[in-house]
């Protein structure tokens, strides 16, 4: 076994999803629906314990699902497909190239001077400049690939890189404070992310009028405490090596002075990475296909020099991200589509008939967060379960603004649970600042967070402005 394979909890893991598939399905659920989930319920478990490496778990379960004959081959594969996952290979190979032109340093230097004094306030920095360019931007996906390089660039030059021991020092603080903060200011704005619109509409179904406006006076109170408050909770939890760098604003000008004028490569990368924000964010108004547009800048890019097929090359680490994702991701919509999501929302919404409203409320958004361990996609979550939770709690007595903004916001803010939770998540998990485990603990700890925020703060805001 290699040093990344544990032998009694890979054993562990194998057992728990065997004993799962050796169990009879239970209700009217189809065996090829509890064989899937008993498959995903090992790979999770496998990779929660650290039996295997996010990548070698995922690929296991692939093979395992093709070879049971749970999914056919065109099934398993049909992931690899899909725009959002190219999209977020084309992002991860541009950022590179804003590193490697130089530029990400450059920005990095220029937000240190301005605002470098404390790691907190680099956090901060990140979390509302996130928040103020969420709003053209559909797609949560898209506003990683903008942010990535950014933050990358400010690891880089605070000295602290995933490859050389000094990741601790500040980059798996930065990287964790990006993956909540693009959860939160996608809790803030409607347009903010592609599922948004998808679930005001739902809601009017149900009677319930969001709008643009609407959405963003509801979310305003709890998503501002949320922003001011996950990033110090980061920031007590991570323990950066950096805490308080006052003569940083003074280095990052000397490394400035010394860096000169923007350089031909710096010039191309940031033309290009300007043209594509904007591809991005009108891409709806436009009718552009996101991951085209990523793709046509990779490949200016290419065709300039400013980044090469040598550099292309020694880009493992997006192929990586890839799979995994890729993977996790086709076993999440089968076992949406074949019913197993369904039919546990069904069996919770039968357990608390009877209960209290407040408890109702309480169990109705503990169940929809928990349950996104199962899902790839924040989309998917909400096409499969927002519906039946929503009409489940006005059924139930409460408030239908209530629990119909309080289950939107959930839908972004817990985009952080897992790794694979968000695609918007997938270039900070590959950035090698974040071990598997970190991400996991972490992305407890910010769900736990916003949960509590949004239920102390959200609750009684919603109900007095509705």
């Amino acid at each position: 076994m290699t040093p990344d394979v544990r032998p009694w909890r890979l054993a562990a893991a194998l057992a728990a999803g065997t004993a799962i598939w050796l169990l009879p399905p239970p209700g009217r659920l189809s065996p090829q629906a509890w064989h899937l989930f008993a498959l995903f319920a090992a790979t999770i478990l496998g990779i929660l314990i650290r039996a295997l490496p996010i990548l070698t778990a995922s690929l296991l379960a692939m093979t395992a699902a093709i070879l049971t004959r749970t999914l056919t081959p065109a099934q398993a594969y049909s992931g690899f497909s899909q725009d959002f996952l190219l999209l977020i290979v084309a992002a991860f190979l541009v950022s590179r190239a804003v590193i490697r032109s130089g530029l990400g340093r450059r920005i990095a230097f220029l937000i240190i001077r301005a605002i470098g004094r404390s790691s907190l306030g680099l956090a901060y920095s990140v979390t509302f400049a996130d928040a103020f360019i969420a709003p053209a931007f559909p797609s949560n996906t898209a506003r990683s690939g903008v942010l990535f390089p950014i933050l990358q660039g400010l690891c880089e030059g605070s000295g602290s890189r995933p490859d050389d021991g000094t990741r601790r020092r500040l980059g798996h603080y930065l990287m964790m404070t990006g993956i909540a903060s693009i959860g939160l200011s996608s809790s803030l704005w409607m347009t903010a992310m592609v599922s948004n619109p998808v679930g005001a509409a739902l809601a009017g179904e149900q009677g319930v009028k969001v709008t643009f406006g609407s959405w963003v006076l509801a979310a305003l109170a709890p998503s501002l405490t949320a922003m001011l408050l996950v990033p110090w909770l980061l920031l007590k939890a991570a323990r950066p090596e950096v805490r308080s760098t006052p003569e940083a604003p003074r280095a990052a000008a000397e490394a400035l002075k010394d860096m000169g004028p923007l350089r031909r490569d710096e010039w191309i990368t940031a033309a290009t990475f300007v043209l594509m924000i904007l591809g991005w964010a009108l891409g709806d108004i436009l009718g552009l296909n996101r991951a085209a547009v990523a793709f046509l800048g990779l490949t200016f890019l290419m065709v300039t020099g400013a980044y090469s097929i040598k550099d292309l090359s020694r880009e493992g680490d997006a192929l990586s991200v890839w799979l995994w994702f890729g993977v996790l991701y086709t076993l999440s919509t089968f076992l949406n589509e074949f019913g197993f999501m369904t039919w546990v929302a069904k069996g919770f919404a039968g357990m608390v008939a009877g209960w209290s409203a407040p408890a109702i409320y309480l169990a109705l958004l503990l169940a929809y967060i928990l349950m996104h361990y199962f899902f790839v996609s924040q989309t998917a979550h909400l096409l499969a379960l927002y519906g039946l939770f929503l009409a489940v709690g006005i059924r139930s007595g409460l408030p239908p603004a209530l629990i119909a903004y309080m289950l939107l916001f959930a839908t972004n803010f817990f985009s952080a649970i897992t790794p694979q939770g968000s695609s918007a998540n997938v270039l900070f998990a590959g950035s090698g600042y974040l071990t598997t485990g970190e991400m996991y603990a972490y992305g407890a700890l910010v769900t736990a967070a916003g949960t509590i925020i949004f239920l102390a703060v959200g609750t009684p805001w919603i109900l007095l402005l509705f």
